[in-house]
């Protein structure tokens, strides 16, 4: 019997924003042993209490179903939204980079900033944190370009995603 291929899902789900709405998410998916690649959550409509979820998971076709059919019956759950289904979306992330260098390695460490559009937002005699945002590949690329610079921390927020043109990714609860 052949293998189903495992594909890498956004999923966006709007829920109410109340005490343990999020717990009852994450508790969904650890559960059941699905893994969480990337979790943002923020609140996007103060006056209705609702907030947002970005989700990058993996599984099969039919794990991934499973997954959206599952957040879809929980009762916060306003609206869930594979981002990565055919159809064009727009995600990105954004990761702060402290690189701890002097000299030639902190000029090397600035050149490559500018060549990926990074901004420093904080510098010290001894360091300097970058901001980065772009797809994941590209903070990824911009990170390891860094590691042998003097790479000190790293934090980054994981994917957030919306459709792309002028439609709403979720219509109005």
């Amino acid at each position: 019997m052949k293998e189903e291929p495992i594909k890498t899902a956004i999923i966006a789900v709007i829920i109410e924003n109340e005490s343990g709405a999020l717990a009852r998410v994450v508790g969904l998916f650890s559960g059941r042993g699905y893994n969480i690649e990337s979790l943002t959550v923020s609140e996007i409509d103060p006056a209705h209490h609702m907030s947002r979820i970005t989700i990058v998971t993996s599984g099969t076709e039919m794990v991934i179903a499973q997954i959206k059919a599952q957040l879809g019956r929980l009762v916060p759950v306003h609206g869930v939204l594979d981002l990565s289904a055919p159809g064009p979306h727009v995600g990105r992330e954004l990761a702060l980079i402290k690189v701890v260098n002097r000299g030639d390695p902190r000029t090397e460490a600035m050149r490559i900033a500018d060549a990926f559009h990074a901004r420093i937002v904080d510098v010290s005699a001894t360091s300097c944190v970058y901001e980065v945002t772009g797809s994941s590949d590209k903070v990824t690329a911009f990170i390891d370009l860094l590691l042998p610079l003097g790479v000190m921390e790293v934090a980054r927020t994981g994917i957030v995603a919306m459709t792309r043109g002028a439609q709403k990714s979720f219509q109005s609860a």
